[in-house]
């Protein structure tokens, strides 16, 4: 049996344990601290524990469970994706991007997926399981780590002009093809200090592990541990909609992303699945829902796929849709408090689609401002090296 992981006990369970041990509980205290603001990796790094202690806990407990397979870096360095293999063998992905005044970690939450999406890699894997609250915590944990490392070897990303470039410590990524739609060259990196904000969009969707999810936000938010402000997350959903209204009764304000891709129930039925459960009227009812319990805004994501759904008439639906019109076209003058997040799509390898053209994108674009609508396009990271949104698939080689 693998040793229990510490980064599955909260502080309550580490106090449980210091106490079974003969320890004051105080030394649980000491441990969550070095877990979380030292980001200890190893319990012989814990030098403010007794060394019998610090021996024991290297022999009946692990400091996590994910294995570091291989680390790939783009955008100069700035983007850095790592696939890691869990103890049971499946695998998953955690992305850091690195800007000029912040750093964002994207992490997974579960292993595979089983919305089957037809434009995401993570789709096409199907459900593997559930990870564990100390399984994502962990991925933040690495990000950080990875963080403080780049940032100590000087190195403040003052860029080579190669933005396009990907590179893997085992193979190079392909050249941009100047159709990227990406910032202007980066600008020197400030000193952060830590992971201003995270992300749950990496492999899985968050509310079907809605659980061990909301316990690792919890474990993060912690101001006793790493501290981070429920604000500097974001949750994405496919739109499961009985968990966006049991995430609107939550005390933690964390942002609220919802997968939409499509301005009517045939065509996003064709897209996601998901969509013959929880169609575009029940989502929006529980989007609201959320808005009016929390006053905070939903961003909706729109994957933009040449000539299915970028179409002029097709932003103008989803345009009347978020400003209040029922799907008759009746006005119900409520117009949603939303913002809208255009994504250009990412390749992914098997998948018959196509990526829309600037200027469609920017077309659809202006039919939703013109309409009222808050809308802005992502700006790609890590497309070379498959860490764009929709391109985690957890691929291995060494398996």
């Amino acid at each position: 049996m693998p040793k229990p992981s510490l980064y599955d006990m909260n502080l309550a369970d580490l106090e449980t344990l210091m106490r079974g041990w003969g320890q004051p509980a105080f030394r649980a205290r000491q441990i969550y601290r070095q877990l979380y603001v030292n980001l200890a990796a190893n319990p012989a790094a814990m030098t403010d524990l007794p060394l019998t202690l610090r021996d024991r806990l290297s022999a009946e407990t692990s400091i996590g469970g994910l294995r570091l397979v291989r680390t790939q870096t783009s955008d100069d360095g700035l983007t850095r994706k790592a696939l890691f293999a869990l103890p049971d063998g499946v695998v998953v992905e955690t992305v850091l991007m690195i800007y000029a005044d912040r750093a964002t970690a994207c992490v997974s939450t579960q292993a595979g997926c089983a919305m089957g999406c037809v434009f995401c890699a993570t789709g096409k894997l199907g459900l593997l399981r559930n990870l564990s609250p100390g399984e994502i915590v962990e991925q933040a944990l690495w990000a950080s780590r990875e963080l403080r490392a780049w940032q100590g070897t000087g190195d403040r990303g003052q860029g080579t002009g190669d933005r396009g470039q990907g590179t893997d410590r085992a193979a190079g990524g392909p050249q941009d093809d100047g159709s990227r739609w990406v910032a202007d060259a980066p600008a020197p990196v400030q000193q952060l200090g830590r992971i201003s904000n995270l992300v749950f969009m990496g492999m899985g969707e968050p509310l079907a592990n809605y659980d061990r999810w909301w316990e690792s936000v919890q474990r993060l938010h912690d101001p006793q541990g790493l501290n981070m402000g429920a604000r500097s997350m974001t949750v994405s959903t496919v739109g499961l909609a009985q968990g966006i209204r049991r995430l609107a009764g939550e005390g933690l304000p964390i942002n609220l992303a919802i997968s939409l891709h499509a301005p009517d129930d045939a065509l996003r039925s064709a897209l996601m699945p998901i969509n013959d459960r929880f169609p575009i009227g029940d989502l929006l009812d529980a989007a609201r829902e959320y808005i009016d319990t929390t006053g905070r805004r939903v961003s909706f994501e729109y994957v933009l796929l040449q000539g299915q759904n970028d179409q002029p008439h097709q932003a103008l639906a989803l345009a009347k849709l978020l400003r209040g019109h029922t799907a008759d076209g009746a006005n119900r003058g409520v117009p949603l408090l939303c913002h809208v997040n255009l994504i250009p799509w990412n390749p992914v390898p098997g998948a018959p689609l196509g990526r829309s053209e600037h200027a469609r994108v920017r077309a659809f674009q202006q039919v939703l401002v013109d309409y009222g609508v808050a809308c802005t396009v992502r700006v790609e990271r890590g497309v070379e090296i498959a860490a764009a949104c929709g391109q985690l698939a957890g691929a291995n080689d060494e398996r």
